[in-house]
């Protein structure tokens, strides 16, 4: 028992520092200049304008990805490793273990899509092309942020977490982020190229869509991740777990998920700016929202 109000207390804690730490990334931006949102800045951007743009644009997605995943992952994570169908997964599925999750998804998220969209823009100032900054994210992203991807994972099947594992399936999974990264780089070259968005709306469409489209193409190296994480008493056989049915679902869900998540955060990145800078302003409101969320939380959990 003790154990149990411990990992809540936790989940709290991490999510009022997740809280707080996004509110630093931002300064007192002004409401008239919601175009640092966007990466893909003027001629006069600065380095670190582009990197503070990236950070809130991917942590404006880590917080609607963490609302969708804390419904979708727990049963994507059963699609993809127990090998259920969708009506199995989702029987599994109850609102505490939803409202709980989000404990997990919000915090985790707040270090993992920032994480990446920074080190993203960072190699866009390099020489590199689109394809081989990709590879270099890829690699770079999974390395540092495994520990925090199996921690997440653990979490959503209701699996104790051990620190020993936290690198577990380190090869599958490193390959699959390192093709994600290419294909986004080179299919997003490409929906530039083809379409030539210009409304913040066209833009956003073709990111999202061109973050589906990588999540497809670096999908077998997911398929990889999610049977070498398979429980050793539970594993099942090379040609029972790769049917193509399990394949589509697990690949159709994941890939829709990040690409909403990504496409809704690039939209409404401005007007989160314009929030968290008041906040940033006015920190017994910030800190009141901290508090009203874990109360909120709390209450949750308990039913």
């Amino acid at each position: 028992m003790v154990r149990h109000v411990g990992g809540k207390s936790g989940g709290f804690v991490l999510l009022a520092v997740a809280l707080v730490c996004v509110m630093q990334m931002f300064p007192r931006f002004s409401p008239q200049a919601p175009g640092l949102a966007m990466v893909t800045g003027g001629e006069d951007s600065s380095f670190m304008t582009k990197v503070v743009g990236a950070a809130a644009q991917g942590a404006t997605a880590a917080t609607v990805a963490a609302i969708l995943s804390a419904v979708t992952e727990p049963i994507v994570n059963r699609l993809l490793v127990k090998r259920m169908t969708f009506a199995q997964a989702s029987a599994e599925i109850t609102f505490s273990l939803v409202s709980n999750f989000f404990l997990t998804t919000f915090p985790t998220n707040m270090l993992k899509f920032p994480v990446f969209e920074v080190i993203n823009i960072v190699l866009s100032f390099t020489s590199l092309s689109g394809g081989m900054r990709g590879i270099v994210n890829g690699f770079l992203f999974c390395s540092v942020m495994l520990p925090v991807t199996n921690y997440r994972f653990r979490k959503s099947m209701g699996w104790e977490v051990n620190p020993a594992l936290l690198y577990q399936a380190y090869i599958p999974t490193v390959t699959r982020d390192i093709i994600y990264g290419w294909a986004r780089g080179f299919v997003g070259a490409h929906m530039t190229s083809a379409f030539a968005p210009e409304t913040s709306m066209q833009r956003a469409v073709c990111f999202g869509a061109t973050v589906l489209a990588a999540c497809i193409i670096s999908s077998p190296g997911n398929e990889w991740r999610g049977y070498t994480l398979q429980p050793k008493d539970r594993t099942l056989p090379f040609a029972e777990y790769f049917k193509p049915v399990n394949y589509m679902r697990s690949t159709g869900v994941g890939a829709t998920i990040m690409g909403i998540a990504l496409m809704v955060g690039m939209l409404v990145t401005p007007y989160a700016e314009m929030l968290f800078a008041y906040l940033k302003g006015h920190l017994f409101v910030a800190g009141g929202l901290v508090v009203l969320m874990g109360v909120l939380a709390g209450a949750i959990s308990k039913k």
